[in-house]
Formats: structure tokens, sequence, C-alpha cells
């Protein structure tokens, strides 16, 4: 059940979040890694899916939210889809017997940064005649990663979508998802297909910021992107300086980090989009809604896992934000 109870009425269109729905192991090394060699360390695993992960936590918010992605028959792939239902996240997944339920390997060093291995799984398989029609043309937002675009399959499962999307009057959310996989893929390349999604907010990280715009700063990335993408609200997270946002109706502001220790990355951009739509989307005001969001991104890197258990110290901690007044949507 939402930890943060929503005014929002029965008749809300859902955010939908399509993409990767996955397993983390997670694995925190004492010591450096040797060839040939064993050492100790931490060692979980996990749900997650950076669309997976943002639908939950956009739903942990109190924002009604469907998943749509691709997974294994296995049980895996079972145990996965029954995570997010237990969320409160509706699971619209198809489910294949060629392929396993993706499995992404988070390797976390001594500081908390974590480099991951992300196998090809089901979710890199999803073809644009699997996609749930009726779902996507009723939803009021629909959320994509890159994960989606950088091969085909998915990728034009994940277009379809946002056209879709698009034709219902949905707005529209990208997450660029790794600067390392931008540059494999080639930066014009990669700026050739978002150019075919029409979207309203966009959530670089830094590093992403600079691998798409060329630039060295994130300020100065930030002023590429309003400058390639007028219409939409860019939302730069920037770890522990927090996040700068601008848009169209949104002066350029700094949003402060939370002041958390760092102990493992994995999965706070996905908090801090799936919380930064659920309140905006409800109310308008981006500003609070990344003052909330920053504050989750900072209790999910300061615990081991992407969707880690909401405990009473978040609700705490979000308490006096929560109940400061909004202007809504429209006013």
């Amino acid at each position: 059940m939402p930890f943060n109870q929503s005014s929002l009425p029965p008749t809300t269109k859902p955010l939908v979040s399509v993409g990767d729905l996955a397993w983390d192991v997670l694995a925190k090394p004492d010591t450096s890694l040797l060839p040939g060699g064993d050492t100790t360390g931490r060692m979980e695993l996990s749900p997650g899916g950076s669309a997976a992960n943002l639908a939950v936590w956009a739903r942990r918010l109190g924002y009604p939210s469907t998943f749509v992605g691709k997974i294994g028959t296995g049980h895996f792939g079972a145990l996965a889809q029954a995570g997010l239902e237990d969320e409160g996240v509706l699971a619209e997944v198809i489910r294949t017997p060629l392929h396993p339920t993706g499995v992404i390997l988070a390797l976390i060093d001594q500081r908390g940064q974590r480099a991951m291995l992300t196998g090809q799984g089901a979710d890199w398989e999803l073809l644009p005649e699997e996609l749930p029609r009726e779902v996507l043309l009723g939803a009021g937002h629909v959320h994509l990663t890159a994960w989606s675009l950088f091969r085909d399959p998915p990728r034009r499962a994940a277009l379809a979508a946002a056209k879709l999307a698009e034709e219902a009057g949905a707005t529209l959310s990208l997450d660029p998802g790794s600067f390392q996989m931008i540059q494999q893929a080639g930066r014009e390349n990669f700026l050739s297909w978002i150019s075919e999604v029409p979207f309203d907010i966009f959530f670089p990280n830094a590093d992403e910021a600079r691998a798409m715009s060329g630039e060295s700063t994130s300020e100065a990335a930030l002023a590429w992107l309003r400058g390639h993408y007028p219409k939409a609200l860019i939302v730069l997270k920037m770890d522990e300086d927090g996040a700068l946002l601008e848009g169209p109706q949104t002066p350029r502001t700094h949003i402060q980090a939370s002041q958390d220790t760092l102990v493992d990355a994995t999965g706070a951009g996905d908090a801090f989009g799936g919380v930064f739509l659920a309140h905006y989307l409800e109310h308008g005001d981006p500003v609070k809604a990344a003052k909330i969001a920053a504050q989750v991104g900072g209790w999910v890197v300061s615990r081991f896992g992407a969707r880690p258990p909401v405990d009473e110290a978040l609700k705490l901690r979000l308490a006096p934000l929560l109940s400061q007044p909004s202007p809504e949507v429209g006013a």
C-alpha cells in the first residue's frame, strides 16, 4: 500500500511505465576483486529494472501505476510480477518461454557507486504487436527508459508505445538510461532515436547529459538540452550536487541533495523519477516534486537495493514536505 495518501479521484488515468522488469544481483566486495582471487562481501538478489522501479516508487507515493514489459515464463518471472503486484502496481506483462527474465549484475564499490552488467533477457524482446493498446490509450502519462531504445527489439515497441500515448493525449517522459550505452550506440544515433519521442519531461543524470550534449559541465549541458528540447521540462540529476530544473514554465532552479551517506546508488535515479512524477502529475509543482524526490533518492542510496522497504524514517522525513500545500494542476 502507498505510504502517502493521495487525494486523486478514482478515475485518474494511470502512469504507465514501459520497459524492463529484471532481477538485480547486488554485489559489494569487502576488498578489491583480483583475477583468480577470492574475497568476501555483501550480495543480495532483489527485484529491479529501471521502468519497473519507477512504477513502484510512483505507486508508493500514492499514484496509480501500471508496468508494461516482457518476462520469462519461469519461476523468476512469476516472482518479479508478484513483486510489482504486492506494491499495488498493475502488471501488464507479456510472458515468453523463449527468453529468461532479465538479470542485472550491479558491482558496488566501497564508495557506493555501482557499475552495471545488463543481461539481455526477455525485456529486450518486446515487440510492437505485443503492446497492450488499450492500456496505453488509457494512460495519463507514459514513461520510457532508453534501455528500450538502445537495440531493436525493443526499440520499435517503445516508439510505438510513445506514439499511442501521444495519440491519446497522454504526456511522456524519458530517462536516457546509461552514458556508456549512449557512447557505445553513438551520440548521433541516440539523438535520432529520441527525436521520435515528443517527451514532456526528461530525466538525465549529469553523465548522460554530458554524453548527449558534448558539454563538460552540468550547467552547459542543461542549456544545450533546453535549446534542443524547448518544450520539455528538464530534470537533471546530479547525485550529491542535487538537481537542476528548467522548463518552459519553470525557471532554472537548483534543488539541494540530502545529506545521506552513500551505501549503494542502485535505483536511486528510478526512485527520484517515480516520486517526482507521482507528485508532479498530481499537483503540477515541479520544484516541490523535485525536493521530495531528492529526499527519497538520498534515502535509497543510504540503503541496499533499488526498492528497500519503506520505513518510519522515510515517512518522518517526508511528512513536512508532503504536508505543505501545492498549487493544483491548472491553477
